[in-house]
């Protein structure tokens, strides 16, 4: 079932759709947080992930044109955002080590890990960040989605542009592999596990 907008986001989109600048700029201020944390989990470099944000929404507003008012979207900008960040990396080493770093980084403002995550004491963070360098691009993804920025399955399932079951076995499957990764760290292991069986009683 796809999530409505809310009113005011739904007019604020389709008035963006049709030209209003200024319709457009509240949205670009209303998720300009969100986009900057959702490329810097992936580029790792606060500097780069306010560049890829901002020609993130450059690009969505050119592309205003071809979406549809009636969709939700906060999951339609992220994925433009992620694929700007995806982009801009040049191998799949490069962005392993950057989010290391980007973890060990007491990130504030913007560009700050979620609340969840910043609750891990230093050396879970650390644990947890290096199993995420470890899986492939597409579990790190999805991981990253459903933990770090906190979004529903109906979201991702926007986002990733597939149904929701697709989604629910996607992120089963990288659970399951970020707790092979981690190990004997059953406090780290456990975590995601927690997060997923609360899904049902706060956003679905």
């Amino acid at each position: 079932m796809r999530e409505e907008l809310p009113l005011e986001e739904a007019i604020l989109v389709e008035q963006a759709c049709h030209g209003d600048v200024n319709a457009y700029d509240v949205l670009v201020r209303r998720y300009q947080a969100l986009a900057t944390r959702a490329a810097y989990l992936i580029l790792g470099d606060a500097a780069e992930a306010e560049d890829a944000a901002q020609e993130a929404f450059v690009k969505a507003y050119y592309a205003l044109a071809r979406f549809q008012a009636s969709r939700p979207f906060r999951p339609w900008l992220l994925r433009i955002v992620t694929n700007e960040a995806h982009n801009r990396h040049a191998a799949d080493s490069r962005r392993a080590a950057l989010m290391l770093r980007a973890a060990e980084i007491q990130g504030d403002g913007e560009a700050s890990i979620s609340p969840e995550a910043a609750s891990l004491h230093a050396e879970q963070r650390t644990a947890l960040l290096r199993a995420l360098a470890a899986l492939t691009a597409d579990d790190r993804l999805i991981i990253i989605y459903r933990y770090f920025l906190d979004l529903s399955e109906a979201e991702m399932a926007d986002t990733l542009d597939c149904p929701r079951g697709t989604v629910k076995s996607r992120l089963a499957r990288a659970r399951g592999r970020l707790r092979a990764t981690l190990g004997d760290n059953p406090a780290q292991a456990e975590a995601p596990t927690m997060a997923a069986d609360e899904e049902g009683s706060r956003r679905v």
